[in-house]
């Protein structure tokens, strides 16, 4: 079975793209394989795309691992510049359904090509903040829903945090039930923060659309940054987040790259082990 794909990212967190026309396959388990640096294609996992019976088209994440996630904003800005450059749509304005809920997207284009895209991220609620216990040390940070769990934790230093070590501690902890993406939040200025990320199912990521959002929202919730426009310096680059304190609702503004297509046979990738 040939597959067609295209490898993209945004800000450097890659993801392999498909275009699901029906085809038969155990996704989660194709993903654990074709995602392996050397053996594979390399990435941060699988998005597949199709036809949506509620929005315009549907898009599902596959990590690394084979989980599936509810949503990715990196993710869905790709997914928007897929379907534009690939003439899968025309349109500017699409609805993009995922286990996280339905998102609008708006796309910029510039001489036939998507060159950023503005993402509807929905509501985000910041929880009281939680004081959690991991090898014996003692972590407070904010539980915020973005269609998927995160937990923001604000230190002084983000390159001193040692994101390898806390970041799966957090992720797997018992107060997670369905485990987390974590956030290390550095606040430089009343208008940026510089975060990095230890995402669910894969490990610390050059960036997070919806990382970025809850570090963002969170950050703004507490008065630290301007709810207009934070910027958010990821080491893949930055994002601009948005956010109503009245209503609840966030807008993230960023850019997609595609970086080569390609396709494969099934045949080729043993999904047995």
């Amino acid at each position: 079975m040939l597959i067609n794909f295209l490898k993209m990212h945004g800000l450097g967190n890659d993801y392999i793209y498909v275009f699901d026309t029906g085809l038969d396959c155990d996704w989660a388990k194709l993903t654990t394989v074709l995602s392996r640096p050397h053996f594979g294609i390399a990435s941060d996992g699988l998005i597949l795309i199709s036809k949506s019976q509620v929005a315009d088209f549907r898009m599902r994440i596959f990590n690394i691992d084979g989980s599936e996630a509810e949503m990715c904003g990196n993710g869905i800005r790709c997914t928007g510049k897929f379907l534009y450059d690939m003439g899968y749509t025309d349109c500017t304005n699409l609805t993009i359904e995922t286990l996280g809920g339905i998102k609008k997207l708006q796309l910029t284009v510039h001489d036939k090509k998507v060159s950023s895209i503005k993402v509807e991220m929905g509501t985000v609620l910041v929880s009281e903040k939680q004081t959690l216990t991991v090898a014996g040390q003692k972590v407070t940070g904010y539980p915020v829903n973005v269609g998927n769990p995160h937990f923001v934790v604000f230190v002084d230093n983000v390159e001193k945090t040692d994101v390898a070590y806390l970041g799966p501690l957090l992720e797997k902890h018992p107060f997670f039930p369905n485990k987390t993406n974590v956030e290390f939040v550095e606040i430089l200025n009343d208008t940026t923060i510089k975060i990095r990320v230890w995402e669910r199912g894969v490990y610390e990521t050059n960036a997070c659309g919806t990382g970025a959002t809850a570090s963002a929202v969170a950050a703004i919730t507490l008065g630290y940054t301007d709810p207009q426009n934070t910027t958010v310096c990821l080491r893949g680059g930055d994002l601009h987040i948005s956010y109503n304190l009245e209503t609840k609702e966030a807008i993230m503004t960023g850019s997609a790259t595609t970086v080569f297509k390609g396709s494969f046979e099934t045949k080729d990738f043993d999904t047995t082990a």
